[in-house]
């Protein structure tokens, strides 16, 4: 099969990345005071492209930033939005692991005017990436607008400003829809949503929660396809637009559990993406007969290498899993990833950077076995 000039690409990657030591303190430093913004950025500079360099060189056709600037991959995109700001108090996500639960408390989100975009969210830091790839065509990564919802729910929205909800469904479309074009305007070919709660929403407990804040769970789904195809109808020609869904991914642990098949029809025949990056590392996932949706033209990249423990795959399992999968879509339609990003947050998953390096180069030398280069 011929090599894939567009994205996605047949060996690709989420775009998160271990955080480099120096970073890190970095980060500390400016929480304490220690040093500025402009202090934290100028370490920031310093460290990406010696990130993309390491993506080039392990034979990938897309880099990220590796979300180095970011404290969470979609927090600090949700805040910049206007008329969203921090509440008082913290949201509780419980996260599960071999060992336990964990707990992340990002801050509470408010809408308190109407949602807008003020200024070009990540601009700066994808024209950064831009300048430094040489061989891989920059890609950025921002949350889907679900998230502004899930996250928050009916209880963000301050009633004064939005009596009813359709409105802010139609601001926050407006709002996406004017970042893609700015987006395209900067050069970006290569634009992922990232998104929990399309694949949140097939947890049954997860459906109860929904339910229990008051909306409707056994359709969200349905508004969210329409949210993000509401996103993206305008979308400039010669971008290619992919969604990355996943069960949650801090330190190593995650929060749902189940197959796609409660959102995979409409979902795959539906929402108006080029690509779905999907979540198949482990038994939480489900089976590939969900993939049967997928039409003709999309691509499937399945997440078959694991982000969240350093153990090396098997290329030869990666192979028949692959296999398995084109039972129910293409092998043509198909392409090859981790399941998530290596650090969704800063505090990044339970492997080392060798760790980290050795399964993006797995990903490449697979997918040269099966598709050829």
């Amino acid at each position: 099969m011929s090599r894939r000039t567009s994205p996605p690409f047949r060996a690709d990657h989420v775009g998160s990345l271990l955080r480099p030591q120096r970073l890190l303190q970095a980060r500390e430093d400016f929480a304490a005071g220690r040093i500025t913004a402009a202090g934290l950025r100028a370490v920031e500079d310093e460290e990406i492209p010696g990130a993309i360099r390491m993506q080039e060189e392990a034979g990938l056709q897309s880099a990220t930033d590796g979300e180095f600037r970011r404290t969470t991959w979609h927090m600090d995109f949700i805040y910049a939005l206007g008329g969203i700001s921090k509440a008082p108090g913290n949201l509780a996500v419980k996260f599960v692991n071999p060992s336990g639960t964990i707990e992340w408390t990002p801050a509470a989100l408010h809408v308190g005017s109407t949602v807008r975009l003020d200024e070009t969210i990540f601009g700066e830091d994808f024209t950064f990436v831009k300048s430094h790839v040489t061989t891989a065509v920059p890609k950025l990564t921002i949350p889907s607008p679900n998230m502004v919802h899930y996250r928050g729910g009916p209880a963000m929205l301050d009633p004064a400003v939005y009596p009813d909800i359709e409105q802010f469904w139609a601001d926050l479309a407006a709002a996406y829809a004017d970042e893609v074009q700015r987006l395209s305007q900067l050069g970006c070919t290569y634009l992922q949503f990232d998104d929990t709660s399309l694949a949140y929403l097939n947890d049954p407990a997860q459906r109860a929660e929904i339910t229990g804040r008051g909306e409707d769970a056994e359709h969200m789904h349905l508004r969210y396809i329409r949210q993000i195809n509401a996103a993206v109808k305008d979308k400039p020609d010669g971008m290619a637009i992919t969604a990355h869904m996943c069960r949650g991914n801090f330190r190593s642990s995650w929060v749902a559990s189940g197959g796609y098949d409660f959102v995979a029809e409409a979902l795959f025949s539906e929402l108006d993406v080029d690509g779905f990056f999907l979540e198949y590392d482990d038994e939480r996932s489900g089976g590939f007969e969900p993939l049967r949706f997928v039409p003709q033209g999309k691509m499937v990249v399945l997440g078959l290498v694991t982000t969240k423990r350093p153990e090396l795959e098997s290329r030869d399992d990666l192979k028949r899993r692959i296999d398995e999968a084109a039972k129910y879509v293409p092998l043509d339609q198909i392409c090859l990833s981790g399941q998530c990003g290596f650090s969704s947050t800063f505090e990044g998953n339970a492997l080392t950077y060798d760790d980290q390096v050795a399964k993006l180069r797995l990903i490449v030398e697979t997918a040269r076995d099966i598709w050829g280069d």
